[in-house]
């Protein structure tokens, strides 16, 4: 083979573009089926696909001293290749912790509607949910001893763990549906999820593969959540779909997903946890009076953060001037400052602080890097480009 064709036919593999979604492929790996042989350990298995998981029996099995690597290996093989979800039944024996903790999560909403303050949704229309941003961060400073009793459960640890290892880094937001709620779109979840079209097609091919397994989506269950109130819809094996992060977008996709996905009633105490991409979206709370209330938990590997510590706001503004001018006198190519604003500015939108820094007009808001270059292409003063730059660096701050 020539080397142009080569050259091109790497090329052509390296990359996911929105035209290379396929719903026969999709719907080819998702035509499966999951069995006890490949689950020994579930107590039943839903929707023809889903493990269910009694977390009293894993309790038992726990005490055993191969136990716990025994239960987390059959957790990453679900996650991995299988339906990539695992629910686990009454992964709080003792609601009590849950209970403590609604409580405080529904003195947070009031607050938040008393000050005028809405919380936006990534995936639903505003107003349709009641939503904490850091719930993580605002649970423990408002009841230190209920957080405790809370995050010492042994079932969110273990899954924890099975997926990322140890020192895995856990946030929260704490999502209520109310009665009338539409149901959000389908979608994957952080990091490519949360992502443009546009900016997820730049991520090479094995980008996407990589990105799962950098965190784990799972929710805790608040309150009994009977079908009608419109739990989680999943599409089981999706997260096993090469490019995934581009197929929420098709039509026709996700005309599929809705008439095929599957559902399941929780239970006060219940948990689930997917894979981050896995097809999925919160359902549409038909009842008449469930406030449909969930602690989404996003879970991070330890793996995800840089070596040094690097003050990227002191360097963006002290470099701007010298940016600006180079670019006023042609003295460096367009390309070149832009290089070079990708060598200092933060390109990341996250991690922010979303009560105060929340994503409008996209599922993100503005990293850095965005900033600076809207500066420079409207040709902003050093101090107003300073000021701006240093009130995004504070809404980010907890």
């Amino acid at each position: 083979m020539k080397a142009d064709n080569i050259a091109a036919l790497r090329a052509s593999r390296s990359w996911y573009e929105p035209q290379d979604c396929s719903l026969a492929e999709l719907r080819k790996l998702c035509d499966r089926i999951s069995t006890f042989a490949d689950h020994p350990l579930a107590a039943r298995i839903e929707a023809g696909s889903v493990p269910v998981y009694d977390c009293n029996a894993l309790r038992d099995r726990l005490a055993r001293p191969e136990g716990k690597r025994e239960i987390m290996a059959e957790w990453i093989a679900v996650l991995r290749e299988g339906a990539g979800i695992v629910v686990l039944q009454a992964a709080f024996a003792d609601t009590a912790p849950v209970d403590r903790a609604t409580e405080i999560f529904e003195r947070l909403i009031r607050r938040q509607r008393e000050s005028g303050q809405q919380a936006g949704d990534h995936f639903a229309k505003a107003g349709a949910n009641d939503r904490i941003w850091n719930a993580l961060e605002k649970f423990c400073l408002e009841d230190p001893e209920g957080f405790a009793r809370y995050y010492a459960n042994d079932m969110i640890a273990l899954i924890s763990e099975a997926w990322l290892g140890p020192a895995y880094q856990i946030t929260s937001q704490v999502n209520v549906v109310n009665p009338g709620g539409a149901a959000q779109t389908p979608h994957r979840d952080y990091h490519l999820g949360f992502q443009s079209p546009a900016v997820v097609s730049r991520y090479p091919e094995h980008v996407h593969r990589f990105s799962p397994m950098l965190t784990l989506q799972g929710a805790v269950a608040h309150c009994d959540m009977p079908l009608e109130s419109g739990p989680t819809l999943y599409m089981p094996f999706t997260q096993t779909y090469g490019p995934g992060y581009l197929a929420s977008g098709d039509g026709e996709i996700r005309a599929w997903f809705e008439e095929n996905r599957v559902q399941l009633p929780l239970a006060k105490g219940d948990a689930v946890f997917f894979n981050p991409a896995l097809l999925h979206a919160a359902g549409n709370n038909r009842s008449a009076s469930i406030r449909r209330i969930a602690n989404l938990l996003q879970v991070s590997s330890a793996y995800g953060r840089a070596m040094e510590t690097v003050d990227r706001t002191r360097m963006i503004t002290e470099l701007y001037p010298a940016l600006r001018q180079l670019a006023t006198e042609g003295a460096l190519s367009p390309e070149g400052i832009d290089r070079a604003v990708a060598a200092s500015a933060e390109g990341y939108a996250f991690p922010t602080n979303l009560d105060r820094d929340p994503p409008i007009g996209g599922l993100a808001p503005k990293s850095q890097q965005d900033l600076t270059r809207e500066a420079l292409a409207a040709g902003w003063e050093a101090g107003r480009f300073a000021k701006e730059i240093g009130a995004q660096a504070e809404r980010r701050q907890s």
